[in-house]
């Protein structure tokens, strides 16, 4: 998988990566811890309500997080649009962080006093909508029990969520309730978007650093293992025929692959061999087509030189030396 068409979800996971290293770096971590008491109810520190969104106090909760959202956060954002899903970022951490704050008020007394540092709750919203939006590609039982391919994404989930309870899994059913919100649509959240001004910026600003988002471009070059093992190497002479399932590019020509029969007429073809190698055929001809060896296309070209060289050829893939000869003369009569 790769971030095509994923230009927000690449942003966000290389912003949190960088802020939890630089975070762990500086020896900060304290300053993104969010406590009931004394932080809220006894310092006012109502800026760490934002401020513990923004970086992850580990490595294991920010590793298990970019995982997450290297394999939903993508399929949601394809699924979604890049606006839009800038946008859902956007509203589903604002409306976290009010539960968040609304859960710390009313449940302090039973033992939530803390939670967890981090965007676990956006990290759960998006995989909320994963969970709606993204079918399973295929699904299997395990002693009788049906699972599918998401339920790796949910195991690395629970095992986030559990990680420091009773925080992380507030957060987590936090993250869960944003996500029902935004998408149940009480009070016209999904119509909202980015307005086109912080669009323009990003796009002029931040896209420049996010590099290409394009997919790497495969080359897949198909090799008979005889002409391997006779050449030793993985190269190809300007002979040989190359095939190839990479992606055409820009500029490409049919100069770096030639048709089967000019490359039987100047050289020995490597998918010619190929399959004659499979078809156990060893006299020149593939698949009920004749390969004409040069000296009877001269031998033609000079007995008939108001033939054009492409109907001798056509004439002697088809039969031999005498049944072109027939062909032709036939031709000219008629």
């Amino acid at each position: 998988m790769s971030f095509e068409y994923a230009s927000v979800s690449k942003a966000l996971m290389i912003s949190l990566a960088m802020a939890s290293i630089v975070v762990g770096v500086f020896d900060v971590k304290h300053y993104f811890q969010l406590q009931l008491v004394p932080h809220l109810s006894k310092y006012h520190q109502y800026w760490r309500l934002a401020l513990h969104n923004f970086a992850f106090a580990n490595s294991s909760d920010l590793f298990l997080a970019e995982l997450i959202l290297f394999q939903d956060g993508i399929q949601v954002e394809r699924c979604f649009g890049s606006l839009k899903f800038a946008s859902f970022i956007l509203v589903s951490t604002l409306l976290s962080t009010l539960l968040e704050f609304i859960s710390l008020l009313l449940f302090h007394r039973v033992g939530l006093n803390h939670l967890s540092s981090g965007p676990l709750a956006l990290v759960f919203s998006i995989l909320y909508q994963y969970s709606r939006i993204v079918p399973p590609v295929y699904e299997f039982k395990v002693f009788g029990i049906a699972f599918s391919n998401k339920s790796f994404m949910y195991a690395l989930a629970l095992q986030l969520a559990v990680a420091r309870l009773p925080g992380s899994g507030a957060a987590a059913l936090i993250g869960i309730l944003a996500g029902q919100i935004y998408r149940s649509d009480l009070i016209n959240l999904k119509s909202y978007r980015l307005g086109p001004t912080i669009v323009g910026l990003s796009a002029r600003y931040l896209s420049p650093l996010l590099g290409f988002n394009r997919p790497p471009r495969r080359n897949n070059r198909a090799f008979p293992d005889a002409s391997r093992r006779a050449t030793g190497s993985r190269q190809v002479s300007q002979n040989d025929e190359v095939v190839t399932t990479a992606r055409p590019t820009t500029g490409s020509t049919n100069s770096r692959i030639r048709p089967t029969a000019a490359a039987g007429a100047g050289g020995n073809s490597v998918v010619r061999d190929w399959v004659q190698g499979l078809t156990g055929r060893g006299d020149g001809t593939t698949a009920g087509v004749r390969i004409p060896p040069d000296s009877e296309i001269t031998e033609l070209t000079n007995m008939f030189p108001d033939i054009s060289r492409e109907a001798i050829i056509g004439a002697l893939q088809r039969r031999n030396v005498e049944g072109a000869v027939e062909t032709l003369l036939s031709s000219q009569i008629s």
